[in-house]
C-alpha cells in the first residue's frame, strides 16, 4: 500500500467526475455530486470545490473545506476525503475535520485506514489548523470506520445512542 497517494481535487478531472457522478451518500457521508456528468463537474464543481476551498462563497455555518482523492496502487480512485480546514462550535459536536467514503468494491482492504493517516497529514499541513486534535462523528453502527480511526490512534469522547465521538491527537 506504498504507493497508495491522497491528491487534491483536480489533478485528474475526468477520474474524479466519474468517482462522484457514481458514489452515493451513505453512512454520513453527503455527495451533493452524484450523477452529476462530465460538463457539470467541469463548470461547476471544480470552481465551486475551489472556491470552497479558499472560504469563499460558503452557506452560513460552513467553513473552508478541500476535496482529496485516494488513489490505490494501479491509479484508480477508491475514495474521497473532506478535510475541513477548521472546525466551527457545530462541526466540534458533530462531523468533525475529515469526512471520507471508500468505494464499496475497495472496503476491507485497508484503505480507510491508510487514507485517514494521509488525511491527517494533509490536515496538520493546512495553514487555518486552529486545533490540536482532529475530531470525528461515526455512527454507532459503523465498525469499519471506527477500527480505521483506532488504528490511527483516535480514542473515543463520547457515545450518544447514534453516534460515537472521537479524536486523534495532531501535535
Amino acid at each position: 500500500m506504498s504507493s497508495v497517494k491522497l491528491l487534491k481535487l483536480g489533478t485528474n478531472p475526468e477520474k474524479e467526475c466519474v468517482f462522484l457522478s457514481t458514489t452515493p451518500s451513505e453512512n454520513g457521508f453527503e455527495n451533493p455530486y452524484f450523477k452529476i456528468t462530465p460538463e457539470e463537474y467541469m463548470h461547476r464543481v471544480l470552481p465551486e470545490r475551489n472556491k470552497a476551498s479558499k472560504g469563499i462563497g460558503l452557506k452560513p455555518n460552513y467553513v473552508p473545506d478541500t476535496y482529496f482523492f485516494l488513489y490505490n496502487e494501479n491509479d484508480t480512485i477508491v475514495g474521497l476525503f473532506k478535510i475541513r480546514h477548521y472546525l466551527n462550535d457545530t462541526l466540534k459536536n458533530g462531523a468533525g475535520h475529515i469526512g471520507y467514503i471508500i468505494k464499496r468494491e475497495y472496503r476491507n482492504h485497508g484503505y480507510a485506514t491508510i487514507g485517514i493517516h494521509l488525511a491527517l497529514k494533509k490536515l496538520k499541513h493546512l495553514a487555518l489548523l486552529r486545533e490540536t486534535e482532529a475530531y470525528f462523528q461515526i455512527s454507532r453502527d459503523n465498525i469499519y470506520s471506527y477500527k480505521a480511526l483506532i488504528k490511527n490512534k483516535a480514542y473515543i469522547v463520547k457515545m450518544t445512542e447514534d453516534y460515537i465521538y472521537l479524536r486523534i491527537k495532531l501535535r
